[in-house]
């Protein structure tokens, strides 16, 4: 419970967070203190009570046991070793499906959702490639290059993962339901995000340098100037990933 509480944070304060755990403090200390330090604001921020974030992570968790999801916290076996890595780790994820796939070798997959037919065989094609030698294939379940990649990885032993810029229960977009409802079967959907939240537009950023972090490569199929697609690259290189691209 404490863990999902600390996810309740600011992310600002996740990469603090991620420093005490990693040094072996109690979550309910780092809990305590952060919100202390928070009542010390010129505007209290409501997430400086910890017994209101207490009680919004116990509900969050009956809710997840509810929707058959899995908590995995920091703590935890399944917690993806790479994850623990990165800046900012989110202490909790929320994970539909077999959480062993965070464990496998991977690698992200990720372009335009307006993709160019090239770009769209080019994903699926690699996908297919990726997952029949073993591979996951992690992307974003977005329209276009991800959902052909997620498409070309089922084909394969490998399977596939899909981090969301919502809940772990909410699937965006809508009409990915049976996409969504595969990999489920077939590998994990993962989410830092509590169950039924819904998408937000600055939830995204936030999605892309999981996607980043839970592989050793990413690999842009095709990309616009300002896309997500390369805020995921960028967090990859502050990661210590390696960044590949598909020629146009």
């Amino acid at each position: 419970v404490e863990l999902a509480a600390l996810s309740l944070l600011p992310l600002t304060r996740w990469p603090r967070v991620a420093c005490d755990l990693r040094r072996g403090v109690s979550p309910r200390h780092i809990l305590t203190e952060h919100c202390a330090e928070g009542a010390g604001l010129p505007r209290r921020p409501a997430w400086t009570d910890p017994g209101q974030l207490l009680t919004r992570a116990a509900r969050a968790l009956a809710e997840a046991g509810a929707l058959n999801l899995d908590a995995v916290g920091w703590g935890d076996p399944h917690y993806p070793a790479l994850l623990r890595e990165i800046a900012d780790p989110p202490p909790v994820l929320w994970v539909s499906g077999e959480p062993r796939r965070l464990h496998e070798p991977s690698v992200a997959l990720v372009g335009s959702r307006a993709a160019t037919s090239y770009a769209l065989t080019v994903a699926e094609r690699l996908a297919a490639d990726l997952s029949a030698a073993g591979v996951a294939v992690v992307s974003g379940l977005a329209r276009g290059v991800d959902a052909a990649a997620h498409r070309g990885a089922l084909s394969g032993s490998g399977g596939t993962v899909a981090v969301l810029g919502c809940g772990a229960d909410v699937i965006y977009p809508a009409e990915h339901r049976d996409l969504a409802a595969a990999v489920q079967a077939n590998g994990a959907i993962v989410s830092e995000f509590l169950p039924g939240t819904w998408p937000r537009p600055e939830f995204f950023p936030r999605r892309n340098r999981l996607i980043s972090g839970l592989v050793t490569a990413v690999v842009v199929v095709e990309a616009g100037e300002r896309s997500g697609s390369l805020i995921t690259a960028r967090c990859a290189l502050d990661q210590g990933r390696e960044v590949c691209v598909v020629p146009g």
